[in-house]
């Protein structure tokens, strides 16, 4: 559907289908073809119709690719222990948010961590998955609760983030969630990106803190947890969750299901209890079933 708006009217779906109107809306009205009424009228997203449209076929062109059994998205040290913990065998390819989700859209991912603040909602993980996965087999759910601030080389702590400017930054690469949320948070303070001297560029959660330990770089936007067992200097900035989007089918696989049972276990929960840091009140509660 080329040079079409993100969403269409009754009137261009029936053209789409070659159907009546009157087709169209009772297809909505039985909910067999996706649409909203957010706006007092009906709409269709066209991602969500071209979903619809795909998964809806016959033939050689329907038939369901098999969705690679790997966990991509945001690294995380804790994700990283429970999965190798729990024996679940999953694979996993930590690489950012963006990149994960990048990974689900082409079915190269099972499942994607990610963190990823959007500020015109003031929301974190929704917005993007809305409006990226409209009509797709994906749910998102909830993980754990992260403080995230400024991990800082001893002697170097600032007060507050403003007078940050000051200072090198260990970043993170394109696309992970936390060079996102740094990003917004020095455009809300006034602070030109540019200004901000970047020594070395990192690819998870422990070597941006590990980084600054070893002098590479002043302070990081960093996890807590990581401060603490590295005896760093932490300024709390914002509780972060960390949700996963899961496809539908791998949700039932053996191997997510030891998962999640591991992370009901009373080991999981004691890990919980011994890390500063995180929260994991409600694990797997759905946020948005897409």
């Amino acid at each position: 559907m080329p040079d079409t708006p993100e969403y269409l009217t009754t009137k261009e779906v029936a053209e789409l289908l070659r159907l009546k109107e009157r087709k169209v809306y009772d297809l909505a009205a039985e909910e067999k073809i996706p649409c909203t009424r957010a706006t007092g009228k009906l709409l269709f997203a066209k991602q969500a119709i071209e979903n619809w449209l795909l998964e809806n076929s016959s033939g050689l062109v329907s038939q369901t690719t098999a969705v690679m059994p790997l966990i991509a998205g945001s690294h995380d040290p804790l994700l990283e222990w429970s999965i190798r913990e729990s024996r679940c065998g999953i694979a996993t390819l930590f690489d950012g948010s963006l990149d994960g989700l990048q990974k689900m859209q082409h079915q190269q991912a099972a499942v994607c961590a990610l963190h990823l603040y959007a500020p015109r909602e003031q929301s974190w993980n929704t917005s993007q998955i809305a409006g990226q996965f409209a009509g797709k087999p994906v749910v998102l759910v909830k993980w754990v609760l992260r403080n995230r601030g400024l991990v800082f080389r001893p002697g170097l702590a600032v007060p507050e983030f403003t007078r940050i400017k000051a200072l090198s930054i260990a970043a993170r690469q394109a696309g992970a969630g936390s060079q996102l949320l740094l990003a917004h948070l020095l455009e809300e303070a006034g602070i030109d990106i540019s200004d901000i001297d970047f020594p070395v560029t990192t690819h998870s959660e422990n070597d941006a803190v590990l980084a600054v330990a070893e002098g590479a770089a002043d302070c990081t936007l960093g996890l807590q947890y990581l401060a603490r067992q590295h005896q760093l200097d932490f300024l709390p900035l914002v509780e972060e969750p960390l949700d996963l989007l899961i496809e539908r089918r791998f949700w039932f696989e053996p191997s997510m299901q030891q998962f999640i049972a591991f992370c009901h276990s009373p080991v999981f929960q004691k890990r919980i209890s011994d890390l500063h840091g995180y929260v994991a009140d409600e694990l797997f509660q759905v946020r948005l079933n897409a």
